[in-house]
């Protein structure tokens, strides 16, 4: 109260009327595969807040999303306009679920009429800031997130509205005729939240002041892969983003560039349009933002042909790294399931890599997680300490996995606030006869809500210690990379058929040819169509 007090005292002595700006979010990566529905208790499981509570998760010493990261992009907004002053915030609701399958209508109904009705019992706005993730999926709805920013422009009138967005966020033209401004992440592995939050600031404010005519321009390309890695500090994709950040800094001889962005699209969704998009905001010079668009789009077309390598099965997988003797020595080897990554919202239940360690792992230590709700919970009611023979995962998305059958002793058990029971098992090894060599064991966590180990707490939470481990499994694509960074010597990815295959998003209908599913000799043609020229 104090600090709202300060900001309309300034405003009051500058002679201007403070901003009124209201922030909110509802943000979840849908991936439309997923057998497994997202509801309301999977957001209030991660992250849910209302109203002033918002601005106190967003304060510099808080937490914004507890467990998940510090200061994101509510955090990064929120502290920018403070410091700039003469600005009312007015809080909503702000939203966030682990990705996962398409939410349900109830769900969705239930968030967008909250934030909907937050904001029409707000009274006058200046602008509206929210942070979204650009691929989100609805049951029964093909763009949900053009449904919530048309509702919100329905409320609140032509006054600007920004969002940020992941750079895996898929745009439609749609979107774009709702008239918001995009600010997307420029990194990937995602580490400018905050960041990107504070730009989002510096311009929304600049144009509820009129100070800025804020004009948009974009291109929509048929292409759902490509630029792999995809890693914004490596080539292809370092250059393509270094050029989004200098024209953001510096823009183009003497003209200002308000957002520069590439996305490079989730493709795991039920969606007619899918592919990558580029967006550039000027300052009043259409000419200018659609020549940067444009020039975005044709550096993008021009890596599409750099595609992931094939990735090795389990088997080959486990048998690198028992080959990687150095690496294990010095750290660990991590083994990334790429077709069943939660984090771009697999069930988690694959036990593609676990069947293969328990075949082939002697003399290994290693550390995998599967996500098996009911064995989880039976599990959490045993004694630590009792030896235990059950069949685990596989009975989340049945079609594509099967359960495989582990005999081991309960040796930690915990309690997710939110997620529910993790429960660890210790399968040993026998030593090999007449030898005194190592046996090895397989540390299996078990997890009744999504196996998220992007993190090594995941392990520590367990008592486990990541050195410890030979071999780790996670279910991530790259965030890990950075979070493992001390531990890891080598790291393969891993094909075990599941949501997040690669080709996987080549059963779902789009609105024609995509790269690479099929053979697009020129982009420029279907962008016109997307774009309604």
């Amino acid at each position: 109260m104090l600090r709202r007090a300060l900001r309309t005292l300034r405003a009051r002595v500058s002679g201007r009327r403070p901003l009124r700006i209201a922030i909110g979010r509802i943000a979840q990566e849908t991936n439309a595969l997923s057998p497994v529905p997202t509801e309301l208790a999977d957001f209030r499981a991660m992250h849910y807040v209302e109203g002033d509570a918002i601005l106190e998760v967003c304060r510099r010493d808080r937490v914004e999303a507890e467990g998940y990261i510090k200061n994101a992009e509510l955090s990064g907004f929120v502290q920018r306009v403070q410091q700039l002053g003469e600005v009312e915030l007015v809080p909503t609701i702000s939203a966030w679920a682990v990705p996962g399958g398409p939410l349900s209508h109830a769900c969705f109904e239930a968030l967008a009429s909250e934030l909907v009705a937050r904001l029409r019992a707000a009274g006058p706005l200046d602008a509206v800031f929210l942070s979204l993730h650009g691929s989100m999926g609805v049951l029964g709805d093909r763009d949900p997130e053009t449904t919530l920013l048309g509702r919100v422009r329905e409320v609140v009138g032509e006054i600007p509205i920004a969002a940020t967005l992941d750079l895996h966020a898929n745009l439609t033209r749609a979107r774009l005729e709702t008239n918001t401004l995009f600010f997307a992440y420029h990194t990937n592995p995602h580490r400018d939240h905050a960041a990107r939050g504070r730009r989002a600031a510096d311009v929304l404010v600049r144009a509820a002041r009129a100070e800025v005519r804020p004009v948009v321009a974009w291109r929509s390309l048929p292409m759902m892969l490509g630029g792999s890695p995809t890693i914004d500090v490596l080539a292809p994709m370092r250059g393509i983003y270094g050029r989004c950040k200098r024209l953001e800094a510096h823009g183009v001889e003497g003209a200002e560039v308000l957002s520069a962005n590439v996305l490079m699209c989730h493709p795991w969704l039920d969606m007619d349009v899918v592919g990558w998009s580029t967006v550039v905001i000027t300052d009043g010079d259409r000419a200018l933002a659609e020549r940067l668009a444009d020039e975005l789009a044709e550096r993008c077309w021009a890596v599409k042909d750099r595609l992931p390598d094939t990735f090795p099965s389990a088997d080959e997988a486990v048998q690198r790294a028992r080959d990687a003797t150095l690496a294990r020595r010095l750290g660990t080897v991590t083994l990334a399931d790429a077709s069943d990554v939660t984090t771009a919202g697999a069930p988690g239940d694959s036990t593609g890599i676990l069947r293969v360690l328990l075949a082939r792992g002697e003399g290994l230590v290693s550390y995998v997680g599967v996500r098996d709700p009911g064995v989880a919970r039976a599990l959490a009611q045993e004694p630590v300490g009792r030896r235990v023979d059950v069949e685990v995962g596989g009975h989340l998305d049945p079609s594509r996995q099967e359960p495989v059958r582990v005999s081991g002793t309960i040796a930690h058990v915990r309690d997710d606030p939110g997620h529910g029971k993790r429960v660890r098992l210790t399968i040993d090894f026998a030593p090999p006869a007449g030898t005194r060599s190592a046996a090895g064991r397989v540390e299996l966590v078990i997890t009744e809500g999504p196996t998220f180990n992007v993190k090594p707490s995941f392990w520590s939470d367990m008592g486990l210690r990541t050195r410890a481990a030979d071999v780790i499994a996670v279910k991530n694509f790259f965030p890990f990379l950075i979070f493992y960074a001390p531990y890891h010597r080598k790291v393969i990815y891993v094909r075990t058929g599941g949501t997040t295959d690669l080709d996987a998003a080549f059963a779902i209908p789009f609105d024609g040819p995509v790269h690479p599913r099929e053979k697009v000799a020129d982009w420029r043609a279907i962008d016109r169509r997307r774009r309604g020229l």
